[in-house]
């Protein structure tokens, strides 16, 4: 019986020399490897490769014998320096999981544990740097032996090596109602490597706020009671990962389509998850489905979705003490059980920092239950500012609980809340001041008022004017944004910048990192002497922002601008943070560039710390979702389940683009209307990307076959922005010539 400390242990092996091989088994292992045909069957996932380092590579298949089920499994692995396996590398099998150096064999056993689900990893070392290798693995059967897909994978550079390093990064690739037709695109690159920035499964099996209808493309669990069921208003039921059967099934699904397997057999991948790998729009182990209706902290539902994220993922364990091993422990403590952040050197130009930007975040600033009326913010902490905050904030009732208010309007409030459906203490601590914009509570009491109308009741007058003109000003949650008692919009969706600002500046700092990733990534970035510095950053950096102007309600009034933020999921509702790391990275030497994804577009800027007399700023490239829905589809959306914004923000939906560009001055490019993917090109003078944009109805059918490429091809767009070393500057292409984007112009 395996102990516990040796869960999904892999085997590691030291590469030899390269021999050639005479006969089936030159060794006398049982494998043999003549008369053997590729058999999808045994191989349902196909293979990949992954964490490329100068001499090392981790090596993934999952077996799958129908005849024995539950049984651990015995295969062999090859690696060979050439496609046709005639130069073979010889593999020593490690003791005690630390490698070793002697004879060895050119077939490596290792074992497909029913615990596990049958996968396989294999990290193997003592590889050559910057080097090509090919591998496969080899099954015996009753009826003979069987083999996996070939697999290419490729080391990186010597860490001095003065080289170029061409790679692509992705994010967000949906199963469910679309194909992968960009990864169609995508294998056809020559590339060193291909980094994953999150979204690489979508936990839910059909949520008509993101996903396409399902069609033929779909997903179902056979744990289906072990899942999350949901019943839309409108739609068909669908369910949410939540068992370990549940999110195996989904790798099991994704995997098994041809166009990611290929991407998976050509190029080693790097990946780091986002939130829909747990949970969308996830913190911690915390969900955000039910928008504070209920509690939805689950770390058996967390660590399910982790183990399988492991066990699916050709990727490293990195805090293994020892570093020679792999394994993951279900019983330590969440977020312990897992680390994910991680660095890669490419030669001497390319240095990647990968960062989970879910496992250690605070909740949103703003919390989905919030009761609107809540002052969080009162005059005296903005007095100084208080003229320019004016026409943002609201006057308040300095304590609800105050004998003068009891009677009519704290009564009026709990009346409501029975009816209403919100919390009756309204988000205050027992005995503390309950602090409660004025606004909010006439319009509440103008609802109650409709139900007491119907019931023939005396209805309750609004707050007097004579009292208002007394009152404080202050920001409660309505200001910012937050109208619904349950609800994601004010909280992660379309919050009030203007009033946001000030209140995420004087409230407690809520950290996304952590401290202890946050203390790596700084010393890891400052200490690395690469050219390029490239944060693998989930979700993008830039502010990301749309203006609205109110016309006057009377002809002597003037016209208000409110800003919103987009979504205060991501870097937008954690300012504070960003304001620290953009200026951090500003003063490392050498160049900065974060590549990001999750958004659904196509991005490029200079995200910079706010303030005017601020320069600190880092170069950002975003990447569009693979398959997953595009920001535009999504915004439309959103806002369509709207009662009010849908109409607020009309126009500023339909020319999405045109409205992110104008409000951020920092934003150089957005497509917010296109899949696609990014492919990077550094060396020692230059970081290019080109964006290869493909239409998002481009993805409802699949393009797979080598006569469709043509038709692919054409649906392709390749705009190309790059940044040069000792600059944190950007430069767009222009039919050939580069031309330097100047933002004070927005050219």
């Amino acid at each position: 019986m395996m102990r516990r400390r040796d869960f999904l242990r892999a085997t590691l092996v030291t590469a030899g020399s390269v021999v050639v091989p005479t006969a089936c088994s030159d060794d006398g292992d049982p494998i043999g490897i003549c008369d053997v045909h590729e058999d999808d069957r045994f191989f349902p996932q196909s293979v990949a490769s992954g964490d490329p380092r100068h001499d090392s590579v981790v090596l993934w298949t999952r077996l799958v014998d129908r005849k024995q089920p539950q049984s651990d499994l015995t295969l062999a692995l090859v690696v060979a320096l050439d496609e046709e396996f005639t130069q073979l590398v010889v593999l020593n099998p490690s003791s005690d999981n630390v490698a070793s150096v002697g004879s060895g064999s050119t077939q490596l056993r290792v074992t497909a544990r029913a615990e596990f689900d049958h996968c396989v990893k294999i990290k193997v070392n003592g590889l050559s740097p910057g080097t090509t290798y090919y591998y496969r693995f080899y099954y015996m059967t009753g009826d003979g032996c069987v083999s996996s897909r070939v697999g290419r994978t490729r080391t990186a550079p010597a860490l001095d090596a003065d080289v170029p390093v061409r790679f692509a990064f992705v994010s967000g690739q949906d199963y469910v109602g679309r194909y992968y037709n960009a990864y169609v695109a995508l294998a056809k690159e020559e590339l060193d490597f291909v980094v994953h920035l999150g979204g690489y499964i979508y936990e839910t099996t059909g949520n008509p706020s993101l996903q396409a209808a399902p069609g033929q493309r779909s997903i179902s669990f056979s744990d289906v009671d072990g899942a999350i069921a949901f019943q839309p208003a409108e739609g068909a039921a669908y369910h949410a990962a939540k068992s370990l059967s549940n999110y195996r099934e989904l790798y099991k699904t994704y995997r098994s389509d041809r166009a990611l397997q290929r991407v998976h057999e050509l190029f080693p991948m790097i990946a780091v998850w986002g939130d829909h790998e747990f949970s969308d729009d996830c913190h911690g182990a915390t969900a955000a489905y039910l928008d504070g209706r209920e509690p939805e902290t689950d770390e058996d539902r967390r660590k399910a979705a982790n183990q399988a994220w492991f066990e699916y993922m050709p990727a490293e364990y990195p805090n293994d003490p020892k570093g020679d091993e792999f394994r993951y422990d279900s019983a330590v403590e969440y977020p312990d059980d897992i680390t994910i952040y991680r660095d890669f050197s490419f030669g001497k130009h390319v240095h990647l920092v990968m960062t989970d930007l879910r496992s250690y975040r605070a909740d949103h600033l703003i919390p989905e239950d919030a009761f609107p009326g809540k002052v969080v913010v009162q005059e005296e902490q903005i007095v100084d500012s208080l003229t320019s905050l004016l026409p943002y904030t609201s006057r308040y009732i300095l304590d609800i609980n105050e004998d003068n208010w009891v009677m009519t309007y704290k009564r009026a409030l709990d009346e409501a809340a029975v009816l209403f459906g919100f919390d009756p203490s309204l988000g205050f601590a027992q005995g503390e001041p309950r602090p409660v914009s004025a606004k909010v509570v006439d319009e509440i009491v103008a609802k109650l008022n409709e139900h007491k109308a119907e019931q023939g009741e005396e209805p309750i007058p609004p707050i007097p004017p004579s009292e208002l003109a007394f009152m404080q000003s202050g920001f409660a949650y309505a200001d910012l944004g937050k109208t619904d008692y349950y609800s994601a919009f004010g909280s992660r969706y379309f919050v009030i910048k203007d009033a946001f600002d000030p209140y995420s500046t004087l409230t407690a700092k809520a950290e996304v990192m952590g401290e202890a990733q946050r203390a790596w990534f700084q010393k890891t970035m400052e200490d690395s002497k690469s050219t390029w510095k490239v944060w693998g950053n989930e979700y993008r950096l830039s502010q990301l922002t749309v203006a609205h102007t109110t016309e006057p309600a009377e002809p002597d009034q003037e016209s208000l601008t409110r800003h919103f933020y987009l979504n205060c999921d991501g870097w937008d509702g954690f300012r504070e943070e960003r304001n620290e790391l953009i200026e951090m990275l500003a003063g490392v030497e050498g160049n900065v560039v974060s590549i990001t994804g999750d958004l659904g577009a196509f991005l490029a800027g200079t995200p910079a710390v706010e303030g005017a007399t601020s320069t600190a700023k880092i170069v950002e490239f975003g990447g569009s979702a693979i398959s997953s829905a595009t920001y535009r589809s999504v915004l439309t959306k959103q806002l369509a389940s709207h009662p009010t914004l849908k109409d607020v923000l009309k126009a500023e939906a339909e020319d999405i683009d045109g409205s992110m560009k104008t409000a951020n001055p920092h934003l150089a490019f957005s497509n917010s209307t296109s899949n696609g993917f990014c492919i990077v090109e550094a060396n020692a003078d230059e970081f290019v990307v080109s964006m290869h944009m493909i239409p998002e109805d481009a993805l409802a059918a699949p393009l797979y076959e080598e006569a469709q490429a043509a038709a692919l091809d054409e649906q392709i767009t390749i705009t190309r922005y790059k940044t040069v070393a000792a600059e944190s500057e950007l430069y767009w292409d222009d039919k050939g010539t580069w031309k330097q984007w100047i933002p004070a112009t927005a050219s």
